[in-house]
């Protein structure tokens, strides 16, 4: 039989090839993307990628056919060739869903070949069978058998460079790439070039589809149009790689932030022993040793679980006299003498100020605990030599076993109870608990019915400490703090009344008396055209209750006051506790407007990655943080750390604590956002406030001095001073 003599167009070839080439090196691109935790990314991903990748291979098929030529006009239909672009699509959904698995096994990989060869070969032979001949074409079974063997063959090398490229580093996999890319578009022009060549054209056939899809033209745009889509594709996972690398690098820095953060929250970051956290973390373990070990030999016999509670006697005067410096100096050298006198399992912490305690586990006796105070006692009565000067030192010791001593949840108190009793004999010496000693429980019970007519009674007030623009000087909101104006102890700082509150259940109360004074104070303000944004302090409390977002809007709409003018400010160490409940609640206030804030910031159980689930705008640096930031490297790097990777996570920073113009100058170097503090204002009643912000100096408000930042201090008028 004759048949009709067949050229190619080596341009065209050229081009197919090319085209099949850059196809491989997008899907080999795409296969990284598809592997992602996030399975909507993923999905998204897949069915982008397969679109794209199959869309490159089968512009490849589509103009290697238009290389074809015969002494006859060639036509496609339109159908066939649909289908046969349909075909292509599938085959890459296959081929990315085969790499976005794990490790590539034999089955995994005999079936993904398999089924990729199919398809390609439907894709080639359905689209062949879009030129409709007369007589029809004749085939050779040798070389179509090839053509699908050559197929299966180069997906299974297709996924093997898959899987193989996935094991190099992304630099490595970005050299070897581009020639995994040129093998596998040379074995698929090796598959299409075998199948054409399979075909025969009788002599005298004519092609029925002449008139129908066809000539260069066409083949140039879907060349261009397919190249431009495969461009596009391979653009956008550029990008997205790159995003996924700068996230890889902060969230290192994030980690290493979060592990010093971490040690931090359980260390005292002067002394290095451990703060109160981890003590009350270390004395909770040791009674429930102690419980279990009371479990399988009579209490009696169990050893004893005891808090020894030491307070610095005179050590006001050293530290007014000396400075804060020497009364540094002095404390670490009495964390060094406390852990020298300290039995080796004892753990020695640090719980503020002058105040450390140490717990001693398996104690045979009460003696055991006086005999280590006696060595406390001596080891702080040496002389000291401070900056070249002689300082006298001593300390008192409270002494609360368990169980001679009542409940093991209230050691500390009684401790700190008996060390009392030891400062009002004279001090530098020691005190067993007695019962008696918990008188002042009574003066707190005097306190909790006095504080239950306080809100009734209009004891209560709000101070305002604003917040200044690091870059501006301008006051960008206030800071309400509680005061509790009590009609026989005077102007009460709410660390005296707030744990009492939290302990009989008056916390809610009072957090809903603040919530409406803040906003009717915005109101009031804003009446005379002072808009300003106040920030207030959620407990714990209020975000396990229900309806918070609801009062917070209530009493946003009862006062004609913008929810974004409000801010909500929760402590790391709240926020941390429960971060399904703080999610929840945040999620809910960020739904009426509400900012929210992270405060204290690395105080508490710190956890950076964890901000990134939950909606606030701000975050706020312990004021233990900027202490340090003048006289300690490490603390400069650490707040550095925090505010570039808070900035990264899009929050503005607040520094809180700022007394010192050093603190400040650093802070500002830093970049931070903005700076609370005595430097630059204490807090202030309202009326103060509003004649502080007109430049005026109110009578009575001697101890106030507001500072300057860059020369002067200015009011960011109008809504500008809620930004």
């Amino acid at each position: 039989m004759q048949y009709l003599p067949s050229s190619y167009a080596p341009w065209v070839v050229a081009a197919s090839l090319l085209i099949a080439s850059f196809a491989s090196f997008v899907a080999l691109d795409l296969a990284k993307r598809v592997r992602t935790r996030d399975r909507g990314v993923a999905l998204s991903w897949w069915i982008g990628g397969s679109l794209a990748m199959g869309t490159g291979i089968w512009c490849m098929h589509f103009v290697g056919m238009l290389a074809f030529s015969l002494p006859i006009p060639l036509g496609y239909t339109v159908g066939l060739t649909v289908a046969s672009w349909i075909a292509g699509v599938a085959v890459s959904a296959i081929a990315l869903f085969v790499a976005s698995q794990g490790e590539l096994n034999w089955r995994r990989l005999a079936g993904g070949a398999i089924a990729m060869g199919l398809g390609i070969c439907a894709m080639h032979y359905t689209g062949m069978a879009a030129l409709d001949m007369s007589p029809g074409i004749v085939w050779n079974p040798l070389l179509v058998a090839a053509s699908a063997l050559i197929a299966i063959g180069a997906s299974a090398a297709a996924l093997l460079i898959f899987f193989w490229l996935r094991k190099m580093g992304e630099k490595r996999g970005m050299i070897f790439q581009p020639l995994a890319a040129l093998v596998m578009g040379i074995a698929i022009c090796g598959m299409h070039y075998t199948g054409m060549a399979a075909a025969s054209f009788p002599a005298g056939t004519v092609c029925l589809s002449a008139d129908a899809l066809a000539g260069p033209q066409l083949g140039m745009v879907v060349s261009v149009s397919s190249i431009a889509l495969l461009a596009m594709t391979l653009f956008t996972s550029t990008l997205d790689a790159r995003m996924r690398s700068s996230l890889k690098v902060a969230n290192v820095k994030l980690e290493t932030a979060n592990e010093e953060l971490r040690r931090r929250a359980f260390q005292d970051p002067l002394t290095g022993l451990p703060n109160r956290m981890l003590f009350e973390d270390r004395l909770a373990h040791a009674l429930q040793r102690h419980a279990r070990a009371g479990e399988q030999i009579s209490e009696r016999n169990a050893g004893k679980v005891a808090v020894l509670f030491v307070d610095l006697d005179g050590f006001k005067p050293i530290n007014d006299s000396l400075g804060h410096a020497a009364g540094d100096a002095v404390l670490k050298e009495v964390a060094v003498r406390l852990s020298s006198a300290a039995r080796d399992a004892d753990t020695v912490a640090r719980i503020g100020g002058d105040e450390f305690v140490l717990l001693m586990e398996d104690v045979s006796s009460l003696a055991d605990c006086v005999s280590l105070a006696r060595r406390l006692i001596e080891a702080l009565a040496a002389p000291l030599e401070i900056g070249g000067r002689r300082v006298a030192l001593s300390g008192s010791v409270g002494i609360a076993a368990y169980p001679d001593h009542g409940d093991g949840a209230k050691l500390v108190m009684h401790a700190d109870a008996a060390m009392y009793t030891a400062k009002r004999a004279g001090g530098s010496t020691y005190a067993l608990y007695e019962t008696h000693m918990d008188e002042g429980a009574q003066e707190q019970l005097h306190l909790l019915n006095d504080l239950r007519l306080a809100i009734d009674q209009g004891q209560l007030q709000l101070h305002y400490q604003p917040k200044i623009d690091g870059q501006h000087g301008q006051i960008r909101g206030v800071e309400a703090l509680l005061r509790w104006n009590h009609p026989e102890r005077g102007l009460l700082n709410p660390g005296l009344f707030i744990p009492i509150a939290e302990r009989f259940g008056l916390i809610n109360s009072l957090g809903n008396w603040v919530i409406d004074e803040a906003c009717r104070q915005m109101h009031a303000w804003a009446e005379i055209g002072l808009h300003m944004r106040v920030a207030i302090n959620l407990s714990v409390h209020q975000l396990r209750e229900e309806d918070l977002a609801r009062r917070i809007e209530a009493a946003l709409a009862r006062n004609f006051v913008e929810p974004s003018q409000l801010l909500c400010e929760i402590t790391e160490s709240v926020a941390m506790e429960d971060i399904k409940s703080t999610q929840r609640a945040f999620e809910q206030l960020a739904r009426i407007g509400v900012f929210l804030s992270i405060d204290d910031f690395g105080t508490g159980y710190s956890s950076l990655s964890y901000l990134r689930q939950l909606p606030a705008r701000q975050l706020k640096i312990d004021r233990s943080f900027v202490c340090d930031v003048e006289g300690s490297a490490d603390a400069r790097a650490i707040v550095s750390a925090v505010i570039q990777l808070a900035h990264e996570l899009g929050l503005r920073v607040v520094a809180e604590g700022v007394e010192t113009q050093g603190q400040r100058d650093i802070l500002l170097a830093l970049h931070c956002d903005e700076l609370q503090g005595y430097f630059l204002a204490r807090p202030m009643a309202a009326a103060t406030l509003e004649a502080w912000t007109e430049g005026r100096k109110p009578v009575g408000t001697a101890d106030f001095s507001p500072s300057v930042l860059g020369g002067h201090l200015m009011m960011d008028g109008g809504a500008g001073a809620t930004g």
